[in-house]
C-alpha cells in the first residue's frame, strides 16, 4: 500500500510540470508507466533516452513512457 508520505513527496514534482491535468497508467505485466499531459496524446514525434520515451505533438511534450518503471529509485545491482 502507498504511504501518505510518499504521495506528499511527489506533490512538488507534479506541480513543477505546469500541467493542469496528468493521467498516469501503469501496466504491471510489462512494467511500463505511461504519463500523459494531454488526452488524447496524438504525438507526432517521439524521442527515446535510455528507458524514457518522450512524446511530442508539434514540439510540445504531451507524454512520457517509462520502461522498467518499478526499478526507478532502486539501488542498481553491483
Amino acid at each position: 500500500m502507498v504511504e501518505t508520505a510518499d504521495i506528499l513527496e511527489s506533490v512538488p514534482h507534479f506541480l513543477k510540470l505546469g500541467a493542469k491535468k496528468v493521467w498516469v497508467d501503469y501496466d504491471e505485466e510489462v512494467d511500463v508507466l505511461y504519463v500523459s499531459f494531454r488526452r488524447p496524446q496524438k504525438a507526432t514525434d517521439s524521442r527515446m533516452d535510455n528507458d524514457l520515451i518522450y512524446h511530442y505533438r508539434d514540439g510540445e511534450l504531451v507524454g512520457i513512457t517509462i520502461l522498467h518503471a518499478s526499478e526507478i529509485g532502486r539501488p542498481s545491482p553491483q
